[in-house]
């Protein structure tokens, strides 16, 4: 027998359309010619974002064939870091300017602009053998503390053996939200926590070992073939995650666009287009565009939900 289950997502009706405008092709002082949609440069970004970032350029330079931006994928820290050594001039990150940062850079005459791309939510993931689906906030904030090492530690901890947590890297956007937006800023004290260098070996990790929790963004889910983006990452397992405590399945929420926007999932954060170009050429045209329309569209087709726009949500039934 079918049975019917409502699920949502998220429509975008999108606002007018941006325009390109392109200043002269002069040589600056810095040697640079690139203008708003033209030239060549390169930029920085959180590697946890490269999936949508892979899907905005391949776009941007279709449809601007003069343009070539080149992505450097680090961590969160180096990618800032960069950006304020005057090392690169655009830069994707989890986090606006600090105030200390905007000081140092308008103290040296510059006008450092963050512009909201994105929110995307943090998502946990486990083995597909896994019978612990779901985990609520506090039971996060005990694995991240040391307080809970082992599966029986957990509110509903099924499973035996450690915990064992990775991250993609130790100093990129995942780690810097666990810490200050679920440890209020504390340290990752656990033993049994590890960083690799990118996400891809995250979730590798995690198909091949039945203990380990992964800490990913959500941009890395979803099945790209389909296009309610429901369906997850068919090699494991993305955990529910609750407010309250203990979890349980009717307080669980998984990483789908309805949860992020109407705050049912607790872990979403914004994607920042941070800006640190004099000269406003190719790598505001970048940002922009993806603040624009069909960079919007793009982001919505990605799982991740839209900052600009007005959102319309509709069930649709689907028959399993």
């Amino acid at each position: 027998m079918k049975k019917s289950t409502s699920y949502f997502f998220v429509g975008l009706t999108l606002f007018a359309g941006l325009c390109f405008s392109c200043s002269d092709n002069k040589k600056g002082k810095d040697g640079r010619t690139d203008t708003y949609s033209s030239g060549a440069i390169s930029f920085v970004s959180d590697e946890s974002f490269s999936p949508i970032i892979e899907e905005e350029r391949t776009v941007f330079q279709f449809d601007y064939p003069q343009a070539k931006v080149t992505p450097v994928y680090t961590n969160e820290s180096d990618a800032i870091n960069r950006l304020l050594d005057g090392k690169a001039w655009l830069a994707f990150a989890a986090r606006d300017f600090k105030a200390s940062e905007l000081q140092n850079l308008q103290a040296r005459n510059f006008r450092p602009v963050s512009i909201k791309v994105a929110y995307d939510a943090l998502a946990f993931i486990v083995n597909k053998a896994s019978s612990d689906t779901i985990i609520s906030v506090q039971d996060i904030r005990n694995v991240m503390s040391g307080k809970a090492t082992k599966w029986s530690d957990i509110s509903n901890g099924a499973s035996s053996g450690t915990i064992t947590v990775v991250f993609d890297n130790a100093k990129s956007s995942t780690v810097h939200f666990v810490e200050d937006s679920i440890l209020g800023g504390k340290p990752i004290t656990n033993p049994n926590v590890a960083a690799v260098n990118k996400t891809a070996e995250v979730i590798k990790y995690v198909e091949e070992n039945p203990g380990a929790i992964g800490v990913i963004g959500n941009n890395w889910l979803n099945d790209k073939h389909d296009s309610t983006n429901l369906t997850f990452n068919k090699n494991i397992r993305v955990m529910r995650v609750s407010k309250v405590h203990p979890a349980t399945p009717a307080s669980s929420r998984l990483p789908y666009q309805y949860y992020i926007y109407n705050g049912e999932y607790p872990l979403v954060r914004t994607i920042y287009a941070l800006l640190n170009d004099p000269r406003r050429g190719l790598p505001w045209g970048f940002a922009h565009f993806i603040e624009g329309p069909k960079g919007q569209r793009i982001v919505m087709k990605a799982g991740l939900l839209p900052v600009l726009g007005q959102i319309n949500v509709r069930d649709v039934n689907v028959s399993q």
